[in-house]
Order: C-alpha cells, then structure tokens, then sequence
C-alpha cells in the first residue's frame, strides 16, 4: 500500500468532505480516503499497482476542488497562498460591511411606503454585495450542484438570491415592501463568521507550525573553501556543520569537536540545557546555549527527529474518529434534507393564508440558519489542538481513532525492563560455581563473549561488568537466541546457554542445588538471574539488577487517581518483578510472560470487557502493543518510530501515559460538546426559523456563530497541562 497527502483547495463544511472523500473512493484501488476539513487536507491509502497518483488528482477536480501534493508544497508559497485567498475574503467582506451598513439603515428607518427611487438605490447597493462579495458562494454552489451534491454554499446562494430576486421583482412591479438589507445582511454574517472561523482554524493549528518553525533555515556548512551558508534542505548526511552560541541545530548529528550547553526541551521537554561533548548525539532543531560545535549530520530533511514528530502529528490529524464519520455521513444528506424543510415551509406558510413575504422570510430564515460548517469542524477541530498540545508535551498520537480509544481506557498494562525501569542494568553478582569447576574468572569470560553478541539490556550490563573485570573476550561461532528466554553458542570448543531456569529445564539442563540458595537470595533482593550451562551443565548464574525509571511510581499513581487500573507484565522472575512492582505501588504482577505471550494477556483482558492500553519500549512488546486497544511506546528523543504503537512517548517519561489519558479525555468531552451543540442548535434552530421566531438575519448571525463557538470551544485544548 502507498499514501498519499493532498492539499485541498475549496473545501467549505462537511457536506464537501462527504463529497470528496466518495470520489476518491470511487478511484481503482483506493482503499481508504480521509478528508479533514479543518486541515483541509486529504489522505489517501491506494494500491499502486492498481491507481496512479495522477488519478487521485483527477479526482479531486471531478469533485470540484484543487488540489496538490502536500509534499511537494512550498511552505513560503503556501503561505502566500493563503495569505492572499484570506485578504480576498476580507476585502470581499469589506465591500459588503461599506454597503450593507446604509441599506439597512434606510431599510429600518423607512420600513413602509419607500419611494421608487429609494427602491432603486438599495437595490443598487446590494447588487455588489449580491454579485461581488458574495460571488463565492455562487461559485461554490455551482460546483456542489454541477457534481450531484449539495453542500453550505448553497444553502446561502439559494437564501439570498431568493430573497434578492423577491426583492428585484416587487420594484419592478411596484408590488410592495423589498428585501433587500436580508440578502445585503446575511451575506455580510457569513461571510463574517468565515473571516473568523479561518482565524480560530489558523490558531489551532499553531502547534503544529510551531513544530516545523524550530528548524533554522539556514546552516553554516564546513568546506574545502570555508564556511558556506547553505539552505537546510540542501544538506545532506555527512555534512559538517559549526553552531555557535544561539544558532539552532540545522539536523541530526554528532558531535565532531567541541562541547557546549543544548536545549532541547521542544522534543525532551527537560527545560536544563544539556552538556554535549564529543560523541554525543544532537537533535535538530535544538539550540546551543553556550560553546561552539561542530556537528556531522547523519539525518536531515524528513529524517530528522523534527520532521517525523511533525509528520505524526499531521497524519493523526488526517486521520478520523468514529464520532467524525458518523457526523459526516450526516451532513452528507444534511443539506438536501434542510433545502427540502425550507420548501415545504414556504409552502405551509402560504397554504395556511400568509402573505408571500412571510413566507419568503420564514424560507430564507431555514435556509440560512441551517449550518452544516458546525458538525463538519467539531471533532477536526479539536483534534487538531490536542494533537499540537500533545506534540508539545511529548505526546505523539498516530491518529484520531486512537486518541478517542485512550480516553476510554481502564487497564494499562506496563513492561517492566526500559518502562518501569531505566533498562540500563548492572552485574551486582557472580554467584559461585561448584568447587573444583569452571572458575569465576573463566566463567565471566564464556558468558562475556556470548552476550556480546546479544542487545538484552541484561547482555549489556554482563559485557560492561567483563570489561571492568579486565576479562578478555573470545569469538562466538553458532550463536543463536531465543526471545525471552536466552541466548546460546560455542566459545572456544565450549558451548555455553545463559538465560531463565525455565528455558534450561525445557532444553533439558537439570538446576544444581548447590547454587540455589544463593540465587534465591539474588531474587529475593529484587536481582535478575541469568543462569549459565557450560556443556549441558548448570555451573553458575551473573545476578543484574535494574533501576526504578524517574517518575515510575508517580506515573503509576497518577494512572490509580484517574481509576485505571495498573499490571505489570514482564519476562523477568516472580521476585525482582515484585520488588519493583513494589516500588511503584503496583499491586498485580504478571511475571515469567515470554513476549508472545504477552499479546495473550492483553486478548485475556479484552475477553473480559476491559478497554486496555500496553505500554512498553516498542521492540520486544511489539505483538502486545499491536493488539492493545491503545499502544504507548517508551521512546527516546532520537527513537520516535515505534511502528506497533499508536501513542509515543517521545520524552520517555512514563508520567506521559496518565497524561495522554488525560489529553484523550479532555479531547472526548470537547467533541462531544461540539457535536451536542451543533445538532441541538440545528434541531432548535431550524424549527423556530420554520415558524417565524427568527428573522433571516439573525439566523444568519447564529449560523455564522455556530462554527465560531465549535472552534472557540476547541480551542480550550491549547490551556491543557
């Protein structure tokens, strides 16, 4: 499968996602298309065998719309874009506040008995407005209607010009009272509330932007010549580059020479800058405090740490929640249902004796009212400035779907090793071989030399130990290893086994009594055992023991006060799991779990009705954390990839689980207030209009103030701690 990101150009309320996302479906091999309209932007999953990217854009203009490749947007032209697409709006706004105003003046101060030449300048008053202000509603209508569809241009093009059009007709037969400050006012409204909505949009999207605007744009690049200053996007891997005092950090790298004082709270959120010296990684983006380095690049452009948070932050936002689709496929049929009610309402009022005019402003007042825009933009909206907010805690959510899934968990199930603990362990013993055997010495050596072949935290701690032992190590011939239980080979003419009891008493290799006491007494001290055969035999065990990660017990209390429920899962013996199970104030421990069967756990737990999230370090919980309602990956600021998760923690503070829980709830409460808001104020709305209660410029007002209170409400999100 490929993906695709599309830049949509046009988009106005939900009804015109409904009708994008059908065509792109329509396209041969395309197996999945969202659209959001807060974004305005579309992502599209498609077969490549089967579809070009050439027909994802033809489909996109068969819809009525413009689109483009988001990777291939110019951000300065985008802006420009932008800017100029809002300063046409504003001006055409302009143009109808200058004209509206004096005709409804006139209109309410000789509300009967105008003369004809009166008549004559409102109508030539409101035809700019009609034609040129409101000229985009025209055209937007046009192509809603030109491909089957209807959406929330017409609604208001159908409004006005019938309210317009009533008006130009009792002028030219001298017939009565005109309408035109109805058409002038409810252009004005609308348009109005579109300026501002596009704001509120603009600011909540502001995290997102800020993300990319950490990036220097510049770098001065180390050459045969001297310094050269080079765009950013023009660097490449291996590059050298010097940042000095208050430069930012132009990719990721290493450090070549120097040392200075980096921040890099944007991706680690520690607000200390930290020392970097020779050797040391640097994170794009990043800025020097002090010092002057000299860094070679290893991952620029997308690469970078950066580019990939930035990118997972847009893709949650392309993605949707069930709630969005289901409020999609309402406004689908939305429009066509409330042009039809405005139908009916003319004719009902005309049928029960009123006059045309009040027929006419009953029909417009349901036309206009009617407001799609609000169940379009209510979860979009706040999914967007939960996902900025997220981004700037550390919080990478991969989609929507998930965020709406987290704020409903109520079981977290915890790995120990890299989660709970800082994954950085340390030989604290070499337990005694039976008299006349293998000695300590030797023993470090064999064991030394198989671990090294291994990347268990536990393998690195024992080849550390070896080293600070001054033990020399021998090569590994027929290594292999088993996931979460040990690892094997031949060193010298020997073979040697290191792992749990269990797997030795699978492979058949009988424990040795005389060691057990002392291992007991390891385990009972919260230490890991590594057991250790020497030709099929048991001669001897290494005990390694791990640390409590920073904030691992206050991570765990936090989850409790929010009424999640706490387990931890973990491959490692009953005893070590309890004493750090104890610490942490976790009273329900699963232990001896391979990482197969981890998944199993997490299915046991579903079976049982429970909503459950996995965290873990993303490598070895991979299965787990795939078939969690909600997987949360441990990662570092340079390690943000866990493609099994569908949360990150990029900062890998494990306090940021109750804190995604609690972003996921806030979030939810928010949709759900908008979507309430948005059907309660149609089904209020449209009724009173239908019976007379709402003038059409009122409904005007309360249907640009709609969207305005959906995305203000939204808005909340970016004071969330």
């Amino acid at each position: 499968m490929a993906r695709a990101d599309i830049d949509i150009q046009g988009l106005q309320c939900a009804a015109c996602v409904a009708r994008l996302e059908a065509q792109l479906q329509r396209v041969p091999g395309v197996t999945s298309a969202c659209v959001n309209l807060a974004t305005e932007r579309a992502s599209v999953e498609y077969t490549p065998e089967v579809s070009d990217r050439d027909a994802l854009l033809e489909a996109v203009e068969v819809a009525g719309f413009d689109g483009s490749w988001a990777e291939d947007a110019d951000s300065g032209a985008a802006e420009m874009e932008a800017s100029r697409s809002e300063r046409t709006v504003r001006l055409r706004l302009a143009l109808a506040v200058f004209l509206s105003i004096p005709v409804v003046a006139v209109s309410m101060a000789w509300m009967h008995g105008r003369p004809l030449w009166m008549e004559l300048a409102l109508m030539a008053a409101t035809v700019p407005v009609q034609f040129v202000a409101g000229w985009g509603f025209y055209a937007g209508a046009w192509r809603s209607l030109r491909h089957g569809t209807a959406d929330m241009n017409v609604l208001v093009a159908l409004g006005t010009t019938v309210a317009f059009g009533y008006s130009v007709w009792t002028v030219a037969v001298h017939a009565g009272h005109s309408y035109f400050e109805t058409s002038a006012t409810i252009i004005t409204l609308v348009l109005l509330g579109r300026v501002l909505e596009r704001a509120a949009r603009s600011r909540a999207s502001a995290s997102v932007r800020r993300l990319l605007e950490l990036r220097p744009r510049v770098a001065s690049v180390i050459t045969e010549g001297g310094e050269v200053e080079t765009p950013c996007e023009q660097l490449a891997p291996g590059d050298r580059v010097i940042v000095r005092p208050g430069d930012g950090v132009p990719a990721d790298g290493v450090v070549a020479t120097g040392r200075a004082l980096v921040d890099e709270s944007m991706v680690t959120g520690e607000s200390a800058p930290v020392a970097k010296d020779v050797g040391d990684r640097v994170i794009g983006g990043s800025v020097s405090r002090g010092g002057v380095l000299v860094c070679c690049l290893d991952r620029v452009g997308r690469d970078t740490v950066l580019s990939q948070i930035a990118r997972m932050v847009e893709r949650s936002l392309t993605s949707k929640a069930p709630v969005q689709r289901a409020a999609d496929r309402a406004a689908s049929v939305f429009v066509p249902a409330v042009a039809a009610a405005a139908l009916f309402t003319g004719i009902g009022w005309m049928l029960a004796g009123h006059a045309a005019s009040e027929a006419l402003l009953a029909t417009v007042a349901v036309l206009v009212i009617a407001c799609p825009c609000a169940m379009g933009l209510a979860t979009p909206t706040a999914v967007m400035v939960a996902g900025g907010r997220g981004a700037e805690l550390g919080i990478l959510v991969k989609d929507s779907a998930a965020l709406e899934r987290a704020g409903g968990v109520g079981l977290v199930l915890m790995d120990k090793t890299g989660t709970l603990t800082r994954g950085e362990m340390a030989v604290t013993q070499s337990i005694s071989v039976l008299p006349g055997d293998t000695s300590a010495h030797a023993l470090a050596a064999l064991v030394g030399s198989l671990e090294a072949a291994s990347e268990h935290p536990a393998a690195r701690a024992i080849v550390a130990y070896c080293a600070s032992q001054g033990v020399a190590l021998q090569p590994v011939t027929d290594f292999s290893s088993e996931a979460g239980s040990g690892v094997q080979g031949v060193v010298g003419d020997r073979r040697v086994m290191v792992g749990s009891q269990r797997w030795f008493a699978d492979c058949g290799v009988q424990s040795d009594a005389g060691l057990a006491q002392e291992i007991s007494k390891a385990e009972a001290a919260g230490a890991s055992v590594a057991h250790v055969a020497v030709d099929g035999r048991h001669v001897g065990a290494i005990a390694v023991t791990d640390r409590l990660a920073p904030g691992a017990a206050e991570a765990v209390a936090d989850l409790q006060r929010l009424g999640v429920r706490v387990i931890m899962l973990t491959g490692d013996h009953e005893a070590a799991a309890r004493t750090i199970a104890l610490q942490c104030g976790i009273d329900e421990v699963h232990a001896q779990v391979l990482p197969g069967r981890k998944a199993d756990a997490v299915k046991r737990a579903q079976a049982d009705g429970m909503s459950v999230a996995m965290v873990g370090d993303g490598v070895n919980d991979a299965p787990a954390l795939a078939q969690a309602d909600v997987g949360i990956a441990i990662s570092g600021g340079t390690e943000i990839a866990a493609e099994a998760a569908d949360v990150v923690l990029v900062r890998g503070d494990l306090r940021g689980t109750a804190t995604a829980i609690r972003l996921a709830r806030a979030t939810t409460a928010i949709i759900r207030q908008n979507l309430f808001w948005a059907v309660a104020y149609n089904a209020l709305g449209i009724p009173l209009a239908a019976a007379g209660r709402l003038s059409p410029m009122v409904a005007a007002s309360a249907m640009a103030l709609s969207s305005i209170s959906v995305v203000a409400n939204s808005l909340r999100l970016r004071r969330f701690r």
